[in-house]
């Protein structure tokens, strides 16, 4: 009976092997294949000693080679080797590496998602003859083996919902967070709360949970890793993956494939490896801290070895992460860093400056991210004149802000209050004086019986010549050069009739007379239409766009690109204003490889938003069009959705006022980020808003969405923004949201 055991384990081991290796001809899988057949057919042949002599020999052979095909694996099997159903699942963790732990959230198909899992759970330390009880939050997709009703750990928005209203339980009652990665991405819908606006929403909240957070990443796709990835400290198993999108996805962009088509072996094993999406690629580029060594070809349910140093990883990441927050213990931290698994109690809990102190070591650890990964071709001479610049801007800040409108904000609170008194005074005792004043005046013999008032209301006004009519908008769009007619795309719905191109595009900022249909315009009409003419200056133009993995191609691309635009990235960064108020802007420009975020608009972003907290301004984000990160940065680019949240909510917490106008296409990671998660959202009748396209929304889900599922209108239905804009009233409207909404330290307050 032991014998047909060790023969079915040594058989799960090969076709384990050929659902990794079976694609490719694989010499080694192929002597296992047939070194287990040959010993199948003549087992019956053999007595019992000579079975298990054969059938021990046959397994040292089976451990010799795994250990050969580990050294030769590629990033694409170890992305089939995390995909596999045997592959280990969160279940299997809190089974093994937790001492006592209840499941909240995910047990089955019917609760609130079972691709999220969420676990109160408890680690028990020895530590000399006292035994301490630590607990812990515990977060993570579930992929289960092989249940389909998990979804494959590709969550829905109210998942992640429901793990953000967890993080908050774990925060008030100050216990650490352990998030566990096991996700090919979020799935994209925009039902309620909307896939896109929730991972903002996480991203923005994690940015600034005051306890501390540690990630493991087995699988990371893009937005759905990010949603419970930002952390203080972030592990990874050694033959996960972590990347912007998965190796199939980058194939079909890059071999132009239409619906349908399938990428060729070849291109997705190329794309894996250029995308550098393994534990070793990522920790080599600074965006994990660590790797968990797996054992060969992969961590499964029965490596009880691996749990246990996990469990001793976990526990040894956790120390490292609130020891620094924490005061008195210098000697326990230096212990921690010189010997690996050593038995030292750390408290978990922290107090009220410790939570402070953790809380800005994560934002300082994140923007120092990405630096490599873009280039600042500024002289050595305007990048000492820009430090000056910015110590004298935050010198300034501090005494007029924070000193001196201390005391101008007492003072002019005392004013108010005395004048208030002295209105009520006057109310009381001083009507009888006014009174009296009219009545004499009345009585006065030269009083006329006309005054100035009412002769400026019966004179007839001076109207301008139809000469001296001017145009209202000081850009006109080229598209009104063109002497044609232009039809409307609603006509058979709403009986528009041809419109005359330069009315269409000039006097009527593209928008149809008949309807109302907002025609696509350039984003140089917005430049120089809603901002206040010639108060347009820009900065960090200097910061360009490279490629810093290598990918082929890539530079040729973004040259021509660059020559073209006039830009060096998809981000334009400038101060301006708008009816004499200042602010800063951050342009995600379509027309500069689709507006997608890389490592240098990240960077352009995160500067933007730290001038203007630095001079107490409005801070405006504009997305002229963004198709999301930029997959050919990797990891480079989906780094930038948490760098970009913390600078956003850094600004936030400083009392600014941070606004999102949308218009064209904007989809994914920079909406499931930085855009997603203001408080003030709006978007240009001609705006599509979602976390994906159709397209990708077909392929992932094989669900057919209406033809108008990211139109604005629908994003205003579910919550996503708040209003919805007229192109030719975006100055008004923008003006008015200026004077209106947020912003408690701006300069005009």
């Amino acid at each position: 009976m032991d014998i047909e055991k060790r023969i079915q384990e040594l058989s799960d081991r090969l076709r384990y092997l050929q659902d990794i290796f079976g694609e490719k001809e694989n010499a080694n899988v192929k002597l296992l294949e047939s070194k287990l057949s040959d010993f199948k057919a003549k087992e019956h042949q053999l007595d019992v000693h000579q079975q298990v002599r054969q059938l021990t020999s046959l397994e040292d052979l089976f451990s010799f080679l795994e250990k050969k095909l580990e050294r030769e694996l590629t990033p694409m099997d170890r992305v089939r080797i995390v995909r596999h159903p045997q592959r280990i699942c969160l279940k299997d963790i809190l089974e093994n590496v937790y001492d006592n732990y209840t499941e909240i959230g995910g047990q089955d198909e019917y609760s609130i998602d079972p691709s999220m899992l969420i676990a109160r759970a408890y680690i028990t330390r020895r530590v000399g003859k006292k035994v301490y009880q630590q607990p812990v939050m515990v977060i993570g997709q579930e992929k289960g083996h092989g249940e389909e009703f998990r979804n494959g750990g590709s969550v829905k928005p109210w998942g992640n919902e429901k793990a953000l209203q967890y993080m908050r339980v774990a925060e008030t009652e100050n216990i650490p967070i352990h998030s566990y990665i096991f996700t090919p991405g979020s799935y994209p819908v925009e039902d309620y709360p909307g896939a896109a606006q929730q991972i903002a929403k996480n991203l923005y909240a994690m940015a600034g949970l005051r306890v501390p957070i540690l990630s493991v990443i087995s699988e990371g796709g893009s937005g759905g890793a990010e949603a419970i990835g930002l952390a203080d400290r972030r592990l990874m198993l050694s033959h996960g993956y972590y990347s912007v999108i998965s190796p199939e996805g980058a194939a079909a962009i890059e071999g132009r494939l239409r619906h349908g088509q399938r990428a060729e072996p070849e291109l997705i094993e190329r794309c894996a490896k250029q995308l550098k999406i393994t534990a070793f690629d990522n920790k080599k580029m600074g965006y994990i801290d660590d790797i968990i060594e797996e054992p060969p070809l992969g961590a499964r349910s029965d490596h009880y070895d691996f749990f246990k140093k996990l469990r001793q990883e976990i526990v040894q990441a956790t120390d490292e992460v609130v020891l620094p927050a924490r005061g008195m213990s210098v000697f326990r931290a230096m212990a921690l860093r010189r010997r690996r698994n050593s038995e030292i109690y750390v408290r978990w809990t922290l107090n009220a400056k410790g939570r402070d102190r953790l809380v800005w070591k994560r934002f300082k650890k994140f923007r120092h991210l990405a630096q490599n990964a873009y280039t600042d071709k500024r002289s050595i001479i305007k990048r000492g004149y820009d430090y000056v610049w910015d110590w004298s801007w935050a010198l300034y800040a501090f005494v007029r802000y924070d000193v001196l409108g201390k005391h101008q904000r007492r003072l002019t609170h005392l004013a108010e209050d005395v004048e208030a008194e002295a209105r009520v005074l006057f109310d009381r005792f001083g009507h009888r004086l006014v009174k009296w004043y009219q009545r004499t005046l009345e009585k006065l013999p030269w009083r006329t019986s006309q005054g100035e008032a009412e002769q400026q209301l019966t004179e007839l006004s001076d109207w301008k010549s139809e000469q001296e009519k001017e145009s209202p908008w000081t850009y006109v769009s080229p598209q009104a050069q063109s002497d044609k007619a232009v039809s409307c795309p609603r006509e058979r719905s709403h009986g528009c009739l041809d419109q005359w191109a330069p009315d269409l595009f000039g006097d009527w900022a593209g928008v149809c007379s008949y309807c109302g249909y907002h025609f696509p315009m350039e984003d140089a009409w917005y430049l120089y239409n809603v901002f206040d003419r010639g108060s347009i200056h820009e900065f960090n133009h200097e910061i360009e766009s490279i490629n810093p993995l290598g990918f082929p191609g890539l530079d040729v691309k973004l040259d021509k690109t660059k020559e073209k635009t006039g830009h060096n990235s998809g981000c334009m960064t400038f101060e301006a204003r708008i009816e004499g108020l200042q602010v800063v802007v951050a342009l995600l420009m379509g027309r500069f490889r689709g507006g997608s975020v890389g490592a240098a608009e990240g960077e352009k972003f995160i500067r933007a938003a730290e001038r203007a907290r630095k001079k107490h301004v409005p801070f405006i984000a504009y997305s002229h069009g963004t198709a999301g990160i930029r997959i050919q940065e990797g990891t480079n680019g989906v780094i930038q959705m948490p760098r970009c949240t913390m600078a956003v909510r850094r600004y936030l917490e400083a009392g600014g006022l941070y606004l999102v106008l949308y218009d064209t296409n904007s989809y994914a990671g920079p909406i499931a980020s930085f855009l997603g998660c203001a408080p003030y959202q709006f978007a240009i009748h001609s705006a599509n808003i979602g976390f994906a396209g159709p397209g990708v929304i077909k392929e992932t889900t094989g669900v057919d969405i209406p033809s108008d599922y990211h139109q604005a209108h629908n994003a205003l239905s579910r919550g996503h923004i708040q209003g919805i804009w007229d192109r030719r009233e975006t100055r008004n409207n923008m003006h008015r949201a200026l004077l209106t909404m947020g912003g408690r330290n701006l300069y005009y307050r």
